[in-house]
């Protein structure tokens, strides 16, 4: 990176911090730690509660998402409309009315201390994890830029975001996270502005969008119902739906933004407007992704995008086979942009004949590249059998890094990093109230003052940012990071949603049935993420329906108290 690169990207992500955490200095009680005095506005709410959804993950791997697979991943988020309009009407008010700090003081007010322990752990084990990914985004960013230590790299970042987090809690989270939002938001319009302007003098931006839509990256919208296929109409619609419900209505790094909320009008408010900015929003993302795809198939792009592994690959006895196989691909590469041209021309003299032609040479390009693109997967693996092979979450940043001039790269990776800090600080923010608050405060020590339980809070902080960490260290392997924080959700969000429903919509259930529901309901989920080809988004249906379906056949022999709310 240049000089001002540096400038922009470190002046913006010190100035955040600090405006943070002086902006929340003084806390002395955890009301104002964990819910920020519910003083929030609604645009506020909307703006925290997309900022934690959208992470360094989102803005690094989704483009890179529909780079392979095109934009159809954005049927994932069709149900959350519906989710926000069910939350505003049934979860919010009850959470507002109870005063509850976390969504987990309900189930045992409902139900009893076990339901409540098993919701906790729930959350704790996934959102913990979660949290190591949105850790990992950025580390990627830094250590192929600066070729660090990829490990050393998530200790800086990590350690970065757990003092940020430590001293400032949800206020220091939502002050910021504005800022974060707007940065980001002018970075990601700066570099589709700037793929437009890369493109070849003869390519315009409609040209661009029609050779997206002839390759496949346009595919928003699928209406086909199919058991096999992840993204369609009925998986984002069933299937997101349940997990938006889960997300938004269960999961404590989500809850504990709108629980900050001054009334339920603001935080309905807040809900409504995140449900309809969300989808825009992924799809400008996501075609981001397929322009930097079109833009690759004029300007040659890597074999291989993270350049790490490449490097390596130059420098090292497969250098020479590497240099072989990069003078093959720039060949056909070439040619496949000559027929792309062809393909052009023929859909504008509408002659179906030349076009058919341009795609068999399109198609026979595209067969020729991917071989030589498995033969230096092949290279890397000899070199190094425990390399990542997917390359997914480089896509993007190899673009950034590469085409963009001075300046704008420093801002575009300011985006990125800084949507990792505001995902990543109310992640481990959330993680500290339940465990203080549905653990050590109900189980431990119960009436300690409220300076005790704050500072516990920041010890859980750190220790959950620690944890976090250590899962980063080990899980860059994963793939595409936007599918695998999704897929790790969908273990455990059908279970929790379907304690919350049970809870909400059936009175005669006790907790007995429920807990044990619960834990048929998790380890089917499980059953079926391992031995199974049933795509992710529908284990939240199953868990959610298994679960209330057994609760509700095993209630009537099951002997406990139950308890409403009235």
């Amino acid at each position: 990176m240049s000089s001002l690169d540096w400038i922009v990207l470190s002046s913006f992500l010190l100035f955040v911090a600090a405006y943070g955490i002086w902006k929340t200095r003084g806390q002395k009680d955890i009301q104002g730690y964990f819910l920020a005095d519910k003083s929030m506005p609604w645009y506020a709410i909307t703006i925290s509660v997309m900022a934690t959804q959208a992470s360094a993950v989102t803005f690094l791997s989704t483009p890179g998402q529909a780079y392979v697979d095109g934009m159809r991943f954005v049927q994932f988020y069709f149900g959350v409309p519906i989710a926000m309009v069910v939350l505003s009407v049934t979860f919010v008010p009850l959470f507002h009315r109870l005063k509850v700090y976390t969504a987990y003081e309900f189930l045992e007010q409902r139900f009893d201390l076990k339901n409540r322990a098993l919701g906790s752990l729930l959350f704790l084990i996934q959102r913990g994890l979660a949290a190591g990914f949105t850790i990992l985004a950025p580390a990627l960013v830094i250590s192929v830029i600066l070729g660090w230590d990829f490990r050393l790299t998530i200790l800086i970042i990590g350690g970065l975001v757990i003092v940020y987090t430590t001293i400032g809690g949800t206020r220091a989270v939502q002050k910021t996270q504005l800022l974060q939002m707007i940065i980001i938001t002018v970075g990601m319009g700066a570099a589709l502005y700037m793929i437009f302007r890369r493109l070849p003098p003869d390519i315009s931006p409609a040209a661009a969008v029609r050779v997206a839509g002839r390759l496949g990256r346009l595919n928003i919208v699928n209406f086909a119902f199919d058991w096999k296929d992840r993204y369609n109409v009925w998986s984002g619609l069933i299937g997101g739906a349940f997990v938006a419900l889960a997300y938004f209505g269960t999961d404590q790094s989500q809850v504990q933004r709108y629980l900050s909320g001054r009334s339920v009008a603001q935080i309905r408010a807040g809900l409504l407007a995140n449900g309809v900015l969300k989808i825009p929003m992924q799809m400008i993302i996501l075609f981001i992704g397929a322009m930097v795809f079109v833009f690759y198939q004029f300007v040659t792009p890597p074999l291989f995008f993270n350049r790490v592994e490449t490097d390596a690959l130059k420098n090292g006895p497969t250098a020479e086979a590497y240099a072989a196989a990069e003078s093959k691909f720039a060949l056909v590469h070439g040619e496949k942009s000559e027929s792309l041209r062809k393909m052009l021309a023929a859909i504008d003299a509408r002659s179906d004949s030349d076009l058919d032609g341009a795609l068999r040479e399109i198609q026979k390009a595209k067969d020729a590249e991917l071989g030589l693109r498995n033969e230096t997967i092949d290279l890397i693996k000899k070199r190094n059998p425990l390399a990542e092979t997917n390359d997914t979450n480089y896509i993007f940043l190899n673009f950034v890094t590469t085409y963009l001039p001075a300046g704008l790269v420093g801002l575009i990776l300011a985006a990125i990093l800084s949507a990792s800090m505001s995902a990543s600080s109310a992640e481990l923010n959330a993680l500290a109230s339940v465990t203080v608050l549905d653990i050590y405060k109900r189980m431990i020590r119960k009436n300690a003052p409220d300076r005790h339980y704050l500072r516990v809070s920041k010890m859980a902080t750190v220790f959950w940012g620690i944890y976090a960490i250590g899962f980063a260290q080990f899980a860059n392997h994963v793939g595409s990071l936007i599918e695998a924080v999704n897929i790790l959700g969908s273990l455990f969000y059908g279970t929790i949603l379907g304690i919350f429903l049970v809870a909400f919509y059936f009175k005669k259930v006790g907790g007995n049935a429920t807990f044990i529901a619960a834990i048929a309901a998790e380890l089917t989920v499980l059953a079926c993420f391992f031995f199974t080809p049933i795509p992710f988004l529908w284990f939240n249906v199953i868990g959610c329906l298994i679960l209330i379906t057994l609760a509700n056949l095993m209630n009537p022999f099951m002997a406990d108290n139950k308890r409403r709310i009235a």
